[in-house]
């Protein structure tokens, strides 16, 4: 980590390190994905469309920003790089209940896929490199919650 304090020269460091979240010595991941939930409370009024066009930018511009940074420090998947916790754990929200009860279940839920990776997480974690490399698990663990959240939801108000 002798490159990390380029993240608060380089604004794309910056966004990639998640606002400086990914720099936590302890658990980065969870760090940012607790950063994340500030910008959720935002988006979360969104309409549909136009939350599914703040996670298409995210995805597209989290793929360069992931890519361009792990280059430059010279590590793949830098711990600290954590703009992949704020896409997926925006994914896990997608049309979530209203709450803190629903914010604090999507972020168990995003951090037990994301954590456990289960197939196919880890397979395209190992598989799959650069900047989508590093997207892609947060990705797929994001929908893997998302899905989780709306069946609870849905068991729960049915």
């Amino acid at each position: 980590m002798s490159k990390t304090p380029s993240v608060w020269k380089n604004p794309v460091h910056f966004f990639a390190f998640g606002l400086g979240s990914g720099l936590s010595p302890v658990a980065p991941g969870t760090v940012g994905t607790l950063a994340a939930i500030p910008f959720y409370l935002m988006f979360q009024h969104l309409p549909l469309w136009n939350y599914l066009l703040v996670l298409a930018v995210s995805i597209v511009l989290g793929i360069w920003l992931c890519d361009k940074t792990s280059k430059d420090l010279g590590v793949h998947d830098h711990r600290g790089i954590v703009w992949d916790e704020f896409v997926g754990y925006w994914i896990t929200m997608l049309a979530a209940p209203s709450g803190w009860e629903w914010i604090v279940v999507g972020f168990i839920l995003f951090r037990i896929f994301d954590i456990l990776k289960p197939w196919p997480i880890g397979w395209l974690d190992k598989q799959v490199h650069g900047g989508l490399g590093i997207m892609i698990d947060d990705i797929v663990a994001g929908i893997f919650a998302l899905v989780s959240l709306q069946v609870i939801a849905w068991l729960l108000f049915w």
